[in-house]
């Protein structure tokens, strides 16, 4: 079958796909005796649609797993979702309010069969996706963090933790989100800038006259107030503290304490201790014994132990009236503008409440210690390492978790209540009280936090708690991919959780790739327009050209989104192809490496050391500089040197043999970044016996390695012919391949200013010498700088003496 002349991804790609996957190609077998290469996506959220993220790490990803599958090992790039509870009953509640209904009318259970029906409807977009983009995940096992395998598996790890005594039922302070309805880890709220007003009150003394003055922006939660707190160090308030004051409108009597926490900077230095709606008064209240009563509700309206005519109002409005009061009773000193950063819900963008409330949370210390150890000893290594560094950080940093929340649609937890109160924690109902016997038993309506589901992902997959051949075949994993701001969401808890439960870490290296960031350097937004769909992207150039880009663009720092990489990566395909055309229609030997001419040892020389260069890139996860060697070898080496230097050949059966040896060599450097074009020429290679998806990766080949740089003086002498029309004096077959690539005829026969160019090449050497006779330079510029330099310099002083005197 004779190649088209052109290449078309289209109809390519999603052919190849197909057939990948219906010939099993990327199943992997737990029978299998090879050993394993395990990756297990970071599961999208499964109301998602791919995005640049999303693209790039999967192009990251299906690099590595392919590049493994061709070296043999049984590999298994394991897909699925996450439920993404709060996500996933935002979305749906929308949709039953557009119906005009709510999911408090539905109940809990229409309201979760109605979760599924949409999820049944809409969900798993991103896998198809994912198939566009060429991922070779393992699709026959995908899974989902609400399958019933997954749920036994989340109960058995919240089971666990009780047992060992990790979790504890209390009442503390939460991010509560009142549009969600639920709490949220400090992770999900984002600290953004608002402008509000400073409100300086007057609290009176009990006892005597004057008042002490403290300055708030939330001036609604004066009503929940429980006692002014002072530095034990301010001497302005050393003769107030234990005295008692007057709480503005409820006229409650608190006491005036000292705390090394209050700061003396801010505002008057008195601090207004409300435990019920501040993490730090909540942190001040439990050290000195307060109560921690609460205005604010579960909707963010008005309630408790509070004036009638406030129940219900919102808290802007409580506030309005508390500052009139004030006002009106000579208590209100001033009020100035305050900029400060305030929490907010990252998914529904609502202002946080701080509330307390009794849920789950598990003692994080032992649980912390061996994954501190793990990365400590370098057993787990992050890439780059900056993030490793963050990783501990955090985990030593840890507090009590909160792992429940109040959301409809998600992991209820395993726990029963009995009449006289007592816990039972167990995987099933239980018949009765295990402390009284008693029979009347209610279940907990909360639901587990994704901690969880996050923390079990690389082996409840594989089937655990059972000990399942999966299992014993593909844990511990291999690496972690993902985004900076998964560490703590995923990383973290997977480490915890894999040490707790199996003794091995989930894997070994993690890998955090960059931010693609919009044109203008912030992130991609869709509300302002600023977001690049990568579907859209691969209709227009191609999934292997949207790969290569991406990776291209892939770095250690975050990078502006140019379609530039991208359209080089199409260039490149169709360079492939072409030269791929030409060789192929120009006769149908076997591929067989068997080079005559210099130019045949070279190419073959520049293949294998690319090929040495590259598994070093992969090794480190420098996937930016591994398609670039890639792209050079294919378009500067393989196509504008070696083939035109071959082609006027290419009737000679050997030259046309060592030509597709050569080929099949590039092609199978290329597929891991470019799956779908090299697959499609691959087919057309004579003598193939495999899928290219399943070849072998090439091994060295060291037989023609001293003619790597065999090629230096000539395309040294085409560089400065193009740059300044001199000739270099060349023979043999220096002068040959100079012809057959440069023809320098059709630029006449005139040569160009050869003394200009000396001068040029003096004056650079001047310079170099210079630079590296400076030991400040050499002894303080990075090495890879230095070395450069050298580098350059040797290049200006053979140019020099190629050119005579």
């Amino acid at each position: 079958m004779e190649m088209d002349s052109l290449y078309r991804p289209q109809g390519v790609e999603e052919r190849w796909q197909r057939v990948w996957e219906e010939e099993g190609l990327y199943h992997a077998d737990a029978d299998d005796p090879r050993p394993s290469y395990v990756i297990a996506v970071p599961p999208p959220n499964v109301t998602g649609a791919l995005h640049m993220g999303h693209a790039l790490n999967g192009s990251i990803q299906d690099a590595l797993v392919r590049w493994h599958r061709m070296r043999g090992f049984n590999t298994l790039w394991q897909p699925g979702f996450d439920h993404a509870g709060i996500a996933t009953q935002a979305v749906v509640e929308k949709e039953l309010r557009r119906q005009g209904t709510a999911r408090q009318e539905l109940g809990r259970e229409a309201f979760v069969e109605r979760v599924w029906e949409w999820l049944h409807e809409y969900g798993g977009v991103i896998m198809s996706q994912f198939r566009r983009l060429g991922c070779s995940l393992d699709y026959s096992r995908e899974r989902f963090t609400m399958d019933d395998d997954y749920v036994r598996a989340v109960t058995r790890f919240f089971v666990h933790l009780y047992e060992r005594g990790w979790l504890f039922r209390d009442n503390r302070i939460i991010n509560w989100c009142p549009d969600c309805r639920t709490s949220i880890s400090d992770l999900e709220v984002e600290h953004i800038e608002v402008d509000d007003a400073l409100t300086y009150a007057r609290y009176p003394l009990v006892e005597g006259d004057g008042a002490i003055t403290i300055a708030t922006v939330r001036p609604a939660t004066i009503l929940a107030d429980v006692a002014v707190a002072v530095h034990p160090k301010d001497e302005r308030y050393a003769g107030l503290v234990g005295k008692d004051v007057l709480v503005p409108v409820v006229s409650r009597r608190v006491p005036v304490i000292a705390d090394e926490r209050v700061d003396p900077s801010f505002g008057t230095g008195a601090l207004k201790i409300t435990p019920g709606h501040d993490p730090v008064d909540f942190e001040i209240g439990r050290d000195h014994g307060l109560p921690e009563p609460a205005v604010i509700g579960l909707d963010g309206r008005m309630t408790g132990d509070i004036p009638e005519k406030l129940v219900g109002l919102t808290e802007d409005e409580a506030s309005e009236y508390v500052v009139e009061w004030l006002r009106q009773e000579g208590l209100l000193e001033r009020r100035e503008s305050h900029r400060h950063a305030v929490g907010h819900c990252e998914r529904s963008g609502t202002r946080i409440q701080p509330l307390v409330s009794l849920l789950w949370w598990c003692a994080m210390d032992e649980l912390a210690a061996p994954a501190i150890e793990a990365i400590e000893a370098g057993r787990v290594t992050f890439h780059p390492p900056v993030h490793g560094r963050v990783a501990l950080d955090w985990l030593k940093a840890i507090r009590p978790w909160n792992v429940s929340r109040q959301l409809w649609w998600g992991h209820q937890l395993p726990i029963w209540y009995c009449a006289e109160g007592h816990v039972i924690c167990a995987e099933s109902e239980p018949d009765a009280c295990t402390e009284c016997g008693s029979r009347e038993l209610v279940r907990d309506e909360d639901v587990l936090d994704t901690w969880f589901s996050s923390a079990l992902w690389p082996f409840a997959t594989l089937g655990w708690p059972d000990e399942t051949p999966d299992l014993r075949s593909f844990y511990p994993g291999d690496v972690n991919s993902t985004g900076r701001e998964i560490i703590f969401l995923w990383v973290n808890r997977m480490l915890m959780a894999g040490l707790e439960l199996l003794g091995e870490i989930p894997f070994r290296d993690v890998i955090i790739h960059s931010t693609v960031l919009a044109h203008d350097g912030r992130r991609m937004s869709k509300s302002l327009g600023t977001g690049v769909d990568p579907v859209e992207l691969i209709e227009e150039h191609g999934a292997d050209a949207t790969r290569y880009g991406l990776l291209k663009m892939s770095s250690t720092q975050d990078v502006r989104f140019s379609t530039q990489p991208i359209e080089e990566g199409r260039r490149l395909a169709n360079k492939l192809w072409n030269a791929s055309r030409l060789l192929l229609m120009a006769g149908g030997e076997e591929p067989e490496a068997r080079p005559v001419s210099v130019e045949e040892r070279w190419i073959l020389a520049r293949i294998d050391a690319t090929r040495a260069e590259v598994e070093l890139d992969y090794a480190s996860y420098d996937f930016a500089h591994a398609v670039d060697r890639l792209y050079h070898l294919t378009f500067d080496d393989f196509c504008d040197w070696y083939l035109e230097a071959i082609k006027p050949n290419l009737t000679d059966a050997a030259v046309r043999a060592t030509a597709l040896a050569a080929l099949e060599r590039l092609l199978q450097l290329l597929h891991p970044l470019l799956p779908h074009v090299t697959e499609e020429i691959w087919t057309h290679v004579p003598g193939r016996k495999t899928r290219l998806i399943v070849a072998p990766w090439p091994g060295p080949d060291e037989r023609f390695a001293a003619d790597v740089e065999a090629l230096v003086r000539v395309q040294e002498a085409a560089e400065r012919f193009r740059r300044s029309g001199v000739l270099t004096p060349l023979d043999g077959d220096e002068q040959r391949i100079f012809r057959a690539v440069v023809r320098p005829e059709r630029a006449g026969a005139r040569n160009g200013d050869v003394e200009a160019e000396r001068a040029r090449l003096r004056a650079e050497i001047d310079r170099a010498e210079s630079m590296l006779a400076n030991e400040r330079f050499v002894e303080r510029a990075p090495v890879e700088v230095v070395a450069a330099e050298r580098e350059k310099l040797e290049r200006y002083r053979r140019e020099l003496d190629s050119l005579g005197d």
